[in-house]
């Protein structure tokens, strides 16, 4: 292999898994190095090793996820000139919280810490158990099913719909619109034109204006209501802050539970000797969620812009620069991980970094995946203790979110 054969830009090569095969070469040969890229682009960096990768996640001074230097999104330059793309720089567009740096990110995070303390996230699990245990059965009552549509999609989807005070009979609404947005311009599936791509994200905007308009004329103890009432230092969330909030809940809460969920069956259907262990043992349903994390790795790589000179294993990288940083390389690294192509329930110590490796963009959520997650397995293994694949798993066609659309499988009690 040669740095010629490494394209991640090929979206292509993503519906097979991620390419394991060059980021295990990468991180031996040619840990940080620049990728070429196509019509003239100015091309980008890529990141590939555990700690390094840590390191730039971690230092938001010289590797910004600010909108207007770049953001978090898109390694070629016509991401950022696409109409109706919420990640496009205008100077007048509205941020999420993903794409801001500190200090304006540490006040942003204060007031949307609010909504999702230790007390109110635990206080959720009776509900996710109820929801799962509900959903599980209806899957097994089917025998065979397709995993991701009748499980990996409707858990998450269901308890970010009650966390949101979404009414259950919309919560589709939610799965469309966070579909459209993430993989509507790569995956055929879902591939939607640029008018209809705006529309999704207009409806999501009105549908959470409607929802906190509701909320301040009938305030309820549950998130909404705290985020639309949280102050910090005298700052409170403007109605476009909520909304942008509420879209990256949506999809971020959607999606990489979703796929974390959907990898970790797959898993489980090609280690049975694993998933048999589990049923056999509940006590490992711990070590197993981030294990399950660990392999799935659902967002791939985020992207940084480097807003200095600085020099990483001999690559000298510019101000101005495109930076990526690969979690999915990342959680595979060969002197992070002992045999780290096995999937193994049992792995202890586990300091992936699914959910960012730490830093100010650490996964807000990452305590609602977890129990989500730990809930499923826990219930699944108690109440569908035989798997069986019924082909091959579908994935998604994207270099960013390492999905899986389809999944049949058969279960039984």
């Amino acid at each position: 292999m040669q740095l010629s054969d490494v394209n991640l830009l090929d979206r292509d090569k993503f519906t097979s898994g991620p390419p394991h095969d060059w980021f295990t070469w990468l991180r031996a040969n040619a840990p940080v190095f620049r990728h070429e890229e196509p019509d003239g682009g100015p091309g980008f960096w890529v990141i590939t090793k555990y700690d390094d990768v840590v390191a730039v996640n971690r230092n938001a001074k010289t590797f910004s996820s600010d909108q207007k230097k770049g953001g978090v999104v898109g390694l070629e330059e016509i991401i950022n000139t696409e109409p109706n793309n919420p990640f496009a720089a205008a100077d007048d567009a509205p941020s999420l919280m993903l794409t801001m740096d500190p200090p304006e990110h540490t006040r942003y995070r204060k007031l949307v810490n609010k909504g999702f303390t230790p007390r109110m996230i635990n206080a959720l699990e009776q509900q996710i158990r109820e929801t799962t245990a509900r959903i599980v059965d209806e899957a097994v009552a089917k025998g065979e099913t397709d995993f991701v549509i009748d499980v990996a999609a409707e858990l998450p989807l269901q308890v970010i719909a009650d966390l949101l005070g979404v009414p259950q009979e919309d919560r589709h609404n939610l799965f469309t619109w966070s579909n459209q947005m993430i993989a509507g311009g790569d995956d055929p599936e879902y591939i939607v034109s640029q008018d209809d791509l705006g529309g999704a994200y207009v409806g999501m905007f009105m549908y959470a204006q409607q929802l906190a308009d509701k909320r301040k004329q009938e305030p309820k103890d549950d998130i909404v209501t705290t985020l639309l009432n949280a102050e910090v230092d005298g700052h409170s969330l403007s109605e476009m802050d909520f909304n942008m909030f509420f879209l990256l809940l949506a999809v971020a809460g959607n999606e990489t539970t979703r796929n974390a969920i959907s990898h970790g069956m797959n898993a489980f259907l090609e280690h049975p000797d694993e998933y048999r262990a589990l049923v056999d043992d509940p006590s490992l349903v711990n070590s197993a969620a981030e294990e399950v994390l660990r392999w799935a790795s659902p967002v791939m790589y985020f992207r940084r812009n480097a807003t200095e000179d600085i020099e990483l294993h001999g690559q000298q990288i510019k101000a101005g620069d495109k930076v990526s940083i690969w979690y999915a390389s990342a959680n595979r690294d060969e002197d992070h991980f002992e045999d780290p192509f096995r999937f193994d329930i049992r792995r202890t110590p586990n300091e992936h970094i699914a959910f960012g490796g730490g830093g100010p963009h650490f996964c807000l959520g990452a305590s609602l995946a977890r129990m989500e997650i730990r809930v499923l397995l826990e219930e699944l293994t108690a109440r569908a203790p035989k798997v069986r694949a019924l082909g091959p798993p579908d994935r998604l066609r994207s270099n960013f979110i390492g999905g899986i659309k389809h999944l049949p499988v058969e279960l039984a009690r």
